[in-house]
């Protein structure tokens, strides 16, 4: 069962992104006149305002794959629903072996996410979430699963109209 996420962000020379490296990767390859060492980077961009990326970078230099994976992230932003420093409602989303639960916590809880779950949630500007990583701990796949469950966030605006409610009604049950 394959969703497709079509919120995805055209990125404007004006916006001002913030990076955070979550992993990176030394890989040898071994060849006829010796080793040859390469570095792969994986990065995630976000404006703190509801818009996050995430990139993945490989070049012979540390720098170099990590300006890539920058590039890369920028590709690949989507639009996250942030409501008063947290999401609107519970979601859970996997990839790969990577299982990830966020929930909406209560202002002044703080992120309460580990490792590259926690970088995903401050780029894309949510300051009171509690988040838990299950299965895999493969940086990759909980990148992806998290930015996949932010992804699949629905705004309250949005569900009350398609239910023809209104908008307390989506709140008090």
């Amino acid at each position: 069962m394959s969703k497709s996420f079509d919120n995805k962000v055209k990125v404007n020379n004006e916006v001002e992104f913030k990076d955070k490296v979550v992993a990176i990767n030394r890989v040898v390859k071994t060849t006829k006149g010796g080793r040859t060492f390469s570095f792969s980077a994986l990065v995630v961009v976000g404006n703190e305002n509801g818009v996050v990326g995430h990139g993945l970078g490989k070049a012979k230099e540390v720098q170099e794959a990590i300006t890539k994976g920058i590039e890369d992230a920028k590709k690949n932003l989507v639009k996250v629903p942030v409501m008063h420093g947290t999401i609107p409602h519970e979601q859970f989303s996997k990839a790969g072996a990577a299982k990830v639960m966020i929930r909406p916590a209560a202002h002044g809880a703080g992120v309460i996410a580990g490792g590259s779950m926690r970088a995903v949630l401050e780029k894309a500007g949510i300051t009171d979430v509690l988040a838990k990583s299950l299965g895999s701990a493969n940086p990759h796949n909980v990148v992806k699963a998290t930015i996949k469950a932010l992804a699949s966030l629905r705004e309250p605006v949005v569900v009350a109209k398609n239910r023809s409610i209104k908008l307390s009604k989506v709140f008090n049950g």
